[in-house]
């Protein structure tokens, strides 16, 4: 399988900079809180509209050419973003657009993939290779999330003469990891083979409007807490002391966050998937869901009692964010209910267009919501919000029947 570590790469480095990486950049470049939560709440707009890109993808030609063409294109967009980095004034409206159009490619790469991962491999090869993917889902994200950040917070250091240090070490960043996009796309230019056709229709009936609507709302609720606190963390980390935060660095959020705190989620999601497939526990269990409104607790007790070292911080941040990818397991009853079984392989749920949907506007208000209230009194909001979330995961279905 020498396509599969490249091309779920191809597929990790982009989103990872879009769904982790891009608010740190909106902050330093100088847009407030608020309005980043907002920016960064809209570039997840493209796996929103995952639906319809998925009927413009059926439509069609050879799914490995169209890869190929993708990934071309968000290699140029990488360099693109590395380039205007650099660029006197850089307009915060720009560096949106183009994040936003590497989304949008990222989004078509996404189902392109899935597709391929599908075409190319039986169904019990699919089920083999599931902790490989995503493990290599794990180590790319990594890279791109933690060490950007190790290497953005040392090359501040570096280029500290410099006028613009901080667009300068953003730059580099990004045409290292274009560099690497580049190696990865003619990697799988030779890599990638034409996939068989699918025979039949391999997705199944989902749920009516009205089930639908009902899954959805029940969705929303269940993560509410979760998309509230999603960049509202970082922002935690990253705030000075004297306004509610902890004062980290990039080096510091980038090990605790972007490093230990993506392992821990990975693990979490891989497990909780695991117990799902083997035991049902999230589709029979009414209580499953409470794993899943964990996350805001540990981050108000932060408020409270400060982590004073890095050890602490990171253990701090792995307990939420393993709860957080274990219980992320209990919308799969909901996902079902609104999709079928469209998105059983996706790797990471934050990208399924249901998820992704009820996700956005609790993501593009929290920026403002935590400058009005302040960290502590918005993460005790957060976790109070577990309330109407536990509701919605014990009451939206039944212990032994299909959702809702």
């Amino acid at each position: 399988m020498k396509w599969l570590p490249s091309l779920f790469a191809a597929e990790a480095i982009p989103s990872a900079m879009i769904t982790f990486v891009a608010l740190l950049m909106f902050v330093q470049f100088g847009v407030s809180r608020g309005e980043s939560t907002l920016l960064c709440a809209l570039l997840t707009l493209p796996w929103v509209l995952g639906t319809w890109l998925r009927r413009w993808q059926q439509r069609g030609g050879a799914v490995h050419r169209a890869l190929c063409m993708t990934e071309a294109l968000m290699c140029v967009l990488l360099f693109a973003l590395a380039f205007s980095l650099r660029l006197p004034l850089l307009s915060p409206y720009v560096l949106f657009g183009l994040l936003f159009m590497l989304g949008i490619f990222c989004a078509c790469h996404m189902l392109l993939a899935h597709t391929y991962y599908e075409r190319r491999l039986s169904v019990r090869q699919q089920h083999y290779h599931h902790t490989m993917r995503l493990a290599f889902w794990q180590a790319f994200t990594v890279l791109t999330y933690g060490l950007a950040l190790l290497s953005a917070g040392a090359l501040e250091v570096f280029f500290h003469k410099y006028h613009y240090a901080m667009a300068w070490s953003w730059s580099t960043v990004v045409y290292l990891l274009a560099g690497l996009y580049l190696l990865l796309t003619l990697w799988n230019l030779w890599a990638l083979r034409k996939a068989a056709p699918v025979e039949g229709n391999i997705e199944t009936e989902v749920a009516d409007t009205r089930r639908r609507r009902a899954a959805l709302l029940c969705l929303f609720f269940l993560l509410l807490p979760q998309a509230l606190m999603f960049h509202t963390r970082v922002l935690f980390l990253l705030a000075p002391v004297s306004e509610g935060g902890l004062g980290c660095s990039l080096q510091w959020i980038g090990l605790a966050q972007g490093t230990v705190g993506i392992i821990a989620f990975s693990l979490g999601l891989g497990l909780g998937h695991r117990w799902e497939r083997r035991k049902k526990i999230f589709s029979s269990i009414k209580s499953a869901p409470v794993t899943l409104v964990l996350s805001p607790f540990v981050y108000y007790a932060m408020t409270l009692w400060p982590p004073q070292t890095l050890p602490m911080l990171c253990l701090a941040t792995s307990v939420a964010q393993f709860t957080f990818g274990l219980g992320l397991n209990a919308c799969v009853p909901y996902i079902r209910a609104v999709s079928g079984e469209r998105y059983s392989h996706i790797i990471n749920y934050i990208y399924i267009p249901a998820v992704a949907l009820v996700m956005l506007l609790p993501m593009a208000i929290s920026g403002g919501l935590a400058e009005y209230l302040g960290f502590r009194a918005f993460f005790a909001l957060d976790a109070f919000m577990a309330v109407p979330a536990l509701v919605a995961g014990y009451w939206g279905r039944g212990p032994s029947r299909p959702p809702l």
